[in-house]
């Protein structure tokens, strides 16, 4: 089950042309393309004749016929041409998604459309700030459900084993994690004091010696994450610390998609404090996120196995305890999103 009323990313920008593609959001099949003035349209992947999507069919100016029969769409989905007498069902017409272009990305309304508000779309600080540099990769296919990248999101003490030659440090593996519960999401956090950079951050760092480090990772609904981290000379750091002049800061952004109960398209990009026009950091940082991110996507896929096939209950830990209210409130959203749609319908 999935959140319906929400923005979800549906592609990276330069992604979607003038040329007609099929994407799946929610296990819902899209049409999607650019209108001859560059305007982003997506709708429902089916003519309602006989389902052939519309993506096997042509694009004409800023109409979609169907390769089936010649029943031609416009951008709002109202059917404007079909074969025959020149009469027109009323129920010719197919879903049209509202999408928005934001911050690089595609992002979709899989709602009720008189509910979207482009007000709404997660918030990047400092994104287009020429003081912040920025590197990213391609989206991620993987092969586990959405919810598992939520708690991996919420999860900072995996790294200690699943990222040793990157992000992991001794004091990833025991520091007490804090749990803060937000309107739109939970926040897990904790600060380490006085040890040494964990190995991605030591080559990008620009001071010597121990640090102060934080990590805060939020994820809010539906699935959308902020990663940051603060390393700062030991010393400068924790929640009222006056932070060093070469504090460096890196923020993580993190959406995921579901395509289906089992699949999730990833998105990624960070933006850092520092050297902002440095393309060979940005590069650096892009290759060793990106080993990074496939050493979790590896862990996950196998995790969805264990968690599709388990013979006996799964354990929780204290850990965990983010992940848990993550999921609970999202489930009760959820639950009275469909209430509402039952109330709707009767």
């Amino acid at each position: 089950m999935f959140l319906k009323n929400a923005w979800y990313v549906a592609a990276w920008d330069h992604e979607i042309t003038r040329e007609l593609q099929q994407i799946t959001v929610l296990g819902e099949k899209i049409c999607v393309f650019r209108s001859e003035a560059g305007d982003l349209v997506g709708l429902e992947d089916a003519c309602p004749h006989r389902k052939l999507p519309l993506s096997k069919g042509r694009i004409k100016g800023d109409t979609v016929e169907c390769g089936y029969h010649g029943l031609t769409f416009d951008c709002a989905g109202q059917c404007v041409w079909a074969p025959g007498t020149g009469r027109i069902p009323s129920n010719a017409k197919v879903h049209a998604y509202p999408l928005h272009e934001k911050y690089g990305l595609v992002w979709i309304w899989m709602g009720n459309p008189a509910l979207a508000e482009t007000s709404d779309i997660f918030e990047i600080e400092n994104y287009g700030d020429p003081a912040w540099g920025i590197n990213r990769g391609a989206a991620m296919e993987l092969d586990c459900n959405y919810l598992l990248m939520c708690d991996n999101l919420l999860d900072p003490t995996h790294v200690a084993w699943v990222h040793q030659s990157s992000f992991a440090a001794e004091a990833t593996k025991d520091t007490p994690l804090r749990i803060t519960k937000t309107d739109d999401g939970v926040i897990v956090h904790r600060w380490m004091m006085d040890h040494e950079p964990a190995p991605f951050y030591k080559k990008i760092v620009e001071f010597e010696g121990n640090c102060d480090r934080l990590q805060h990772y939020e994820v809010r609904y539906p699935s959308h994450a902020l990663i940051k981290a603060v390393f700062t000379p030991a010393g400068t750091g924790g929640p009222d610390g006056p932070l060093h002049e070469k504090t460096f800061v890196m923020d993580s952004y993190n959406f995921m998609t579901p395509t289906n109960e089992g699949q999730t398209r990833y998105y990624w990009f960070q933006l850092r404090n520092i050297r902002p026009h440095d393309e060979a950091l940005s590069e650096m940082m892009t290759a060793d996120v990106q080993h990074a991110f496939d050493e979790d996507r590896d862990v996950l896929n196998e995790i969805q196995k264990g968690m599709s096939n388990k013979r006996s209950p799964h354990i929780d830990l204290p850990i965990d305890g983010g992940q848990l209210r993550f999921r609970r409130q999202l489930q009760a959203m959820i639950n009275e999103e469909q209430q509402v749609d039952r109330q709707m319908a009767e």
